[in-house]
């Protein structure tokens, strides 16, 4: 098992160890955010922009305050925490895309962390941009470990302001644009 995983593993396992009742796992929720820094939320300072269910997440939970990118890219980044290997091994270490849409997808021997949970008997969702293979590709976040997929599977898609659709499971839902619905493809 890579370094970084192991690490996650000894790190969100034992949890289970505290519960009053061994059957109980704690709830996991993690957080990454391409361009968000440490002083844009609330309970790291910030004080312009209300960030009060984050707040309370933190509040409640376990705040870090030191943490390592794989990278300053995007979807190597999200393969270095989804995999736990750092840029010397991961197999996406750059956004390079796949025509006629997509990205280079994870290979189907990399293990990520949401199988590994999906292992230890946690349902999982992932939302948001995952950029690290389309559906139909060894990279897909439904074979990655994830049950549920709510977001853009194609990050280029992601950097848009106005999208024109989102992804739900395996299809595209149009999205309001302005005034007018703008239907997927």
């Amino acid at each position: 098992m890579q370094p970084l995983l192991q690490l996650i593993a000894l790190a969100v396992f034992p949890l289970t160890a505290f519960a009053i009742d061994a059957s109980v796992k704690p709830n996991i929720i993690f957080i990454l955010s391409d361009d968000l820094a440490q002083g844009d939320v609330g309970c790291y300072g910030q004080k312009l922009i209300q960030t009060p269910r984050l707040d309370r997440m933190a509040a409640e939970g376990v705040r870090y305050n030191q943490a390592y990118a794989g990278t300053s890219v995007c979807a190597p980044s999200r393969s270095s925490l989804m995999t736990g290997l750092d840029m010397g091994h991961c197999p996406i270490r750059a956004n390079r895309e796949v025509q006629p849409e997509g990205q280079m997808p994870l290979p189907a021997a990399t293990v990520t962390v949401a199988q590994l949970l999906k292992q230890a008997g946690y349902a999982t969702a992932c939302t948001g941009k995952w950029g690290m293979g389309m559906f139909d590709t060894s990279g897909s976040p439904f074979k990655k470990g994830f049950d549920r997929f709510f977001g853009y599977n194609c990050q280029r898609h992601a950097h848009s302001y106005f999208p024109t659709y989102t992804n739900a499971r395996l299809s595209p839902i149009g999205l309001m644009n302005s005034s007018s619905r703008i239907s997927p493809g």
